[in-house]
Formats: structure tokens, sequence, C-alpha cells
């Protein structure tokens, strides 16, 4: 075995190179390109391809149906719904080839992307943040928000619990507490 404690599917494809981290998980009709680094107990679902270039961090879940293009990093715990979408080019085109043209996506920690979003190239989520099921990112999302819509507004905040904060911000499932200063939300230190 060519990944020491690595659960691969006979159906999944693994190019020569890939880096695949310990206890990770890769299902059905995978592609992992020769390039790409992902970290350990991470679970690639079904149908899933991981770009040439692309980094993964440690205990990440990628559902059915995702395509990670060249110039995606994911941090740790981030969390890619069904069918969610990179795109790597802001302009396509069949007739031009627009290779050179890739904008890095960067998706921080523990941040959560809804099945059938689309996030779109050159933008950075920010740490827990959390992107509705059908939104479309077309800028850089701060830590914490709430996102949802066409394209995505922020409709509240998030803990890193997963809570959707109240005017109190504080999380009614781990009762930690949070605070905005100017545009950006803060978790309150212990």
């Amino acid at each position: 075995m060519r990944f020491p404690g690595v659960t691969i599917h006979p159906t999944a494809i693994v190019d020569e190179g890939a880096r695949i981290g310990a206890g990770s998980r890769v299902w059905h009709w995978v592609h992992v390109c020769g390039g790409a680094v992902i970290g350990e107990n991470c679970s690639l679902g079904q149908n899933v391809f991981v770009g040439n270039r692309v980094i993964i961090g440690n205990r990440v879940k990628i559902q059915n149906n995702v395509s990670v293009y060249d110039d995606v990093t994911l941090e740790d715990g981030v969390f890619c719904g069904p069918s969610c979408v990179f795109t790597n080019v802001v302009n396509p085109r069949a007739e031009i080839e627009r290779k050179s043209e890739y904008r890095p996506t960067h998706v921080e920690r523990g941040a959560t992307i809804g099945a059938n979003a689309t996030i779109v190239c050159g933008n950075r989520l920010g740490a827990y943040c959390f992107i509705a099921a059908g939104a479309v990112v077309v800028r850089d999302i701060p830590a914490f928000a709430l996102m949802a819509g066409v394209p995505a507004r922020r409709i509240g905040w998030m803990s890193k619990a997963g809570a959707r904060l109240g005017d109190d911000l504080t999380c009614g499932i781990d009762g930690s507490r949070y605070r905005l200063v100017g545009p950006d939300l803060l978790e309150e230190a212990e």
C-alpha cells in the first residue's frame, strides 16, 4: 500500500506523487491528481476531483460531486457540502486557454460551504464562516459570517460550534461569547 493508514476505494484514481495523510478516506470514483496534498483524517466523497495545485488540511470533509481545482487551499476542518463549486478562472472561454490566469481561493479553518454553493475564484473565506446552500460567493468573507443569496450577503454570524448567534453574540451550543470590533466578529478569550 503506498498510502499507509489511508482507505482508498478500488474505483478511485490517485495519481503518482499525490500525498494523503493517515486516517483519510477516498471513496468511489474519486480522482486525486499527482500534485495534490491532502492532510490526515480527511474524507473525500463519491465523485470528488482534486487538482494538482490543491492543498487540503486535516479533518476536511468534502461531500459528493465536488471539484477542487488548482490553486484552492482548504485549511483544517473545512466542510464542503455536496456539489459545491470552486472556479479558478473569472472569464472562461472554451476557445481561449487561460491557465496562466488562475486566481487562488483560500478557505480558512473551520469554514462550512453548503450544498450547491459556488465560490468564485480569487476570494478568501474567513475562519468558521458559513456559506448557505446555493449561495454565490463573489468577494472575501469575514470570519464567522453567515452568508446567503446570489450574490452572497451577510445575514448573520455563526459560532465555531455552528450555532447562529443572536443579539447577545453567545453560542447556544457551547456558551462561547463573541464581540464585534468594527466590521469583524471576534471570539472572546475564556
